[in-house]
Protein backbone atom coordinates (compact mmCIF):
# COMPACT_ATOMS: atom_id res chain seq x y z
CA UNK A 1 0.00 0.00 0.00
CA UNK A 2 1.61 3.23 -1.15
CA UNK A 3 1.14 6.46 0.72
CA UNK A 4 -1.02 9.01 -1.03
CA UNK A 5 -1.76 11.40 1.85
CA UNK A 6 0.71 14.14 2.68
CA UNK A 7 1.47 15.65 6.07
CA UNK A 8 -0.93 18.61 5.81
CA UNK A 9 -3.71 16.36 4.52
CA UNK A 10 -3.07 13.92 7.38
CA UNK A 11 -3.24 16.67 9.99
CA UNK A 12 -6.50 18.01 8.54
CA UNK A 13 -8.01 14.52 8.65
CA UNK A 14 -6.92 14.00 12.26
CA UNK A 15 -8.39 17.36 13.32
CA UNK A 16 -11.67 16.55 11.54
CA UNK A 17 -11.72 13.19 13.28
CA UNK A 18 -11.12 14.77 16.68
CA UNK A 19 -13.94 17.27 16.12
CA UNK A 20 -16.33 14.52 15.03
CA UNK A 21 -15.40 12.40 18.06
CA UNK A 22 -16.06 15.38 20.31
CA UNK A 23 -19.43 16.05 18.69
CA UNK A 24 -20.31 12.36 18.80
CA UNK A 25 -19.35 11.59 22.38
CA UNK A 26 -19.90 14.82 24.29
CA UNK A 27 -23.45 15.95 24.98
CA UNK A 28 -23.85 19.15 22.99
CA UNK A 29 -26.52 21.16 21.17
CA UNK A 30 -25.01 20.50 17.71
CA UNK A 31 -26.28 16.92 17.58
CA UNK A 32 -28.93 15.77 20.00
CA UNK A 33 -28.39 12.44 21.74
CA UNK A 34 -29.37 9.06 20.39
CA UNK A 35 -28.88 7.71 16.90
CA UNK A 36 -27.58 10.91 15.19
CA UNK A 37 -24.88 11.28 17.83
CA UNK A 38 -23.76 7.67 17.33
CA UNK A 39 -23.66 8.14 13.55
CA UNK A 40 -21.38 11.18 13.93
CA UNK A 41 -19.13 9.24 16.32
CA UNK A 42 -18.93 6.33 13.85
CA UNK A 43 -18.16 8.75 10.99
CA UNK A 44 -15.10 9.95 12.91
CA UNK A 45 -13.33 6.64 12.28
CA UNK A 46 -12.92 7.10 8.52
CA UNK A 47 -10.71 10.23 8.65
CA UNK A 48 -8.87 8.77 11.65
CA UNK A 49 -7.96 5.52 9.89
CA UNK A 50 -7.07 7.15 6.57
CA UNK A 51 -5.01 9.80 8.35
CA UNK A 52 -3.07 7.30 10.43
CA UNK A 53 -2.46 4.91 7.54
CA UNK A 54 -1.73 7.84 5.18
CA UNK A 55 -3.63 6.00 2.48
CA UNK A 56 -6.99 6.96 0.98
CA UNK A 57 -8.72 4.48 -1.33
CA UNK A 58 -10.73 7.28 -2.94
CA UNK A 59 -7.50 9.11 -3.84
CA UNK A 60 -6.31 5.88 -5.47
CA UNK A 61 -9.45 5.66 -7.59
CA UNK A 62 -9.27 9.25 -8.81
CA UNK A 63 -5.49 9.33 -9.12
CA UNK A 64 -4.94 12.04 -6.50
CA UNK A 65 -1.79 12.16 -4.37
CA UNK A 66 -0.97 14.81 -1.77
CA UNK A 67 2.14 13.02 -0.53
CA UNK A 68 5.51 14.39 -1.65
CA UNK A 69 7.08 11.00 -0.85
CA UNK A 70 6.07 9.38 -4.16
CA UNK A 71 6.65 5.67 -4.29
CA UNK A 72 7.34 5.08 -0.60
CA UNK A 73 5.25 2.40 1.02
CA UNK A 74 3.48 2.87 4.33
CA UNK A 75 5.54 1.83 7.32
Amino acid sequence: MKRNIGTVDMLIRLVISAVLFYIGFVDNPIVSGGIPQKIVAAAAFLPLVTGLLRFCPLYLLIGANTCSCRGKSAA
